[in-house]
């Protein structure tokens, strides 16, 4: 099958964009610190990923070589793997297979697949998959075991379509639901309770009425927040680039089996 060059442009310029995206989120976030490492494991999957696969549909952004790609996704797919077996110990396999690591497993391993699995060396003896599908078919990279290729499409699609039929919050990372919030304001600022009333002056809340309670009980969003961090950890950003991922995986295993 010979695949347009524009095409694999396109999904190459995807796969830069997620992982810029990724490498962002893993700056804003502070993943380096023990409050922002929490995930930071995913960002940094989809910052490999994007890397990797750019490099396999263009040859010009070819970064590692084989080798390497298959070191790295063999160690993801092991780390990702033991986050799903933990999951299972805690909630059962039926909820961790439906669960947060799930899809980034399948991700990693469809990755090692498809650089271990490679049949035929790159055109002009690039690394990994490069050239892969541009121009003439006797430079097509074909894949070994083509059956175990579809198998992974087929997961790929289930999952990219769970995620597009899921709500942006339900899943997302580095505590995406509910972040950007600032903590509550301090009631005791609001002025002393008027003499003689409920509570005795003891505290604010108990003279104020029960709809401004409410109000004041209820966090504020964090508007001086960098509009940068709002954005790159926004939780219709995390969906749409495994979304992305998930697409540009199945599209690859699809034009190489």
């Amino acid at each position: 099958m010979s695949i347009p060059a524009w095409i694999l442009d396109v999904f190459a310029a995807v796969m830069l964009l997620v992982a810029a995206v990724s490498a962002g989120q893993l700056i804003v976030a502070r993943a380096w610190t023990r409050a922002g490492a929490r995930d930071a494991d995913i960002a940094i999957s989809h910052l490999l990923m994007g890397i990797a696969m750019a490099g396999s549909l263009v040859a010009s952004l070819t970064t590692l070589p084989k080798g390497a790609w298959v070191v790295v996704f063999a160690a993801m797919t092991a780390w990702f793997g033991w986050c799903l077996w933990q999951d299972s110990r805690g909630q059962g396999a039926g909820a961790a297979i439906r669960g947060h690591h799930a899809p980034h497993l399948v991700h990693s391993a469809a990755m090692l697949y498809m650089f271990a699995a490679l049949a035929a060396p790159a055109p002009g003896g690039g690394s990994g998959m490069a050239g892969m599908a541009g121009g003439s078919p006797g430079g097509m990279q074909t894949l070994h075991a083509p059956t175990l290729a579809f198998v992974f499409v087929l997961l790929l699609i289930a999952y990219t379509v769970r995620d597009l039929d899921r709500q942006a919050c339900a899943d997302g990372y580095f505590h995406v639901v509910g972040r950007h919030f600032a903590p509550a304001p301090a009631l005791a600022t609001a002025g002393p309770a008027p003499a003689g009333g409920p509570g005795g002056g003891d505290g604010v809340v108990a003279t104020m009425p029960r709809a401004a309670q409410a109000e004041a009980a209820v966090p504020e969003p964090a508007a001086a927040e960098p509009a940068a961090e709002r954005l790159l950890l926004a939780p219709a950003v995390v969906k749409g680039c495994r979304v992305a991922m998930g697409v540009t995986m199945a599209f690859m295993l699809i034009i190489m089996i």
